[in-house]
């Protein structure tokens, strides 16, 4: 039987209406950028008669777009994904849409991604690296208004320097750690490259990495960067 950990619950966590076992199923949206990796969750939480996966997603912005115009009742969402990552997607979903539900399921095994997601206001987050059956229990935990995480998320430091960064420079931090220039990022994200370049500033500020080499070491040694060739 799989166990998941449970993150500290903010106060009156709003749960899904229970439904008796004639209910419609809840709607669930996914986001991850390769086709073949959504077919498996679809199949897998539709053999949970509870559940049916009513959107597909490649990139965070159609995820977005669909969800401001749609309703589901969670979004399973992936980090790492092209144009706007899923640390973002999620910033912006929590602000236009509070009482959507988003899971992040990820290649990352961080503790201190899984805070910084869970303060920006996912729902729960469960690794790519759990049992399949993680995922359809994670869905029921959120169900009954809990915050699941994965119990093979790494134990880290909690002093650890990128703890003060914000969801926002927490995310552009990982974007500079793994080598993306200021431009190709101010492109991706719809901003001034100065934008970006004063965000640069404020995290060496902060964490006192002077360069992109030093942040990549650092990243990489505390486990923030998804592996090679992973998503």
């Amino acid at each position: 039987m799989t166990t998941l950990q449970h993150a500290a619950t903010p106060a009156s966590p709003r749960a899904w209406p229970l439904r008796g076992s004639d209910a419609a199923p809840h709607g669930i949206a996914i986001a991850d950028d390769h086709a073949v990796v959504r077919t498996g969750y679809r199949r897998l939480l539709e053999l949970d008669g509870r559940m049916r996966v009513v959107a597909e997603f490649g990139d965070g912005d159609s995820a977005y777009q669909w969800l401001c115009a749609n309703e589901a009742d969670v979004l399973i969402l992936d980090l790492t994904m092209p144009g706007r990552g899923g640390l973002a997607t999620l910033q912006r979903l929590r602000q236009r849409l509070p009482r959507l539900r988003v899971l992040v399921f990820t290649m990352h095994e961080s503790a201190e991604l899984a805070d910084q997601t869970l303060r920006a206001g996912a729902a729960g987050f469960i690794t790519k690296s759990s049992a399949p059956e993680s995922l359809v229990v994670a869905v029921h935990d959120i169900a009954a208004g809990g915050r699941p995480v994965s119990p093979d998320v790494a134990h880290t430091p909690a002093a650890a320097v990128h703890a003060a960064l914000s969801p926002r420079e927490f995310e552009l931090f990982l974007l500079l750690a793994r080598g993306d220039s200021v431009e190709s990022i101010a492109a991706a994200r719809c901003l001034s490259a100065k934008t970006i370049a004063n965000y640069q500033t404020s995290i060496r500020q902060k964490t006192g990495l002077g360069s992109s080499l030093e942040m990549y070491r650092y990243a990489e040694t505390h486990g923030l960067l998804a592996p090679a060739g992973a998503n």
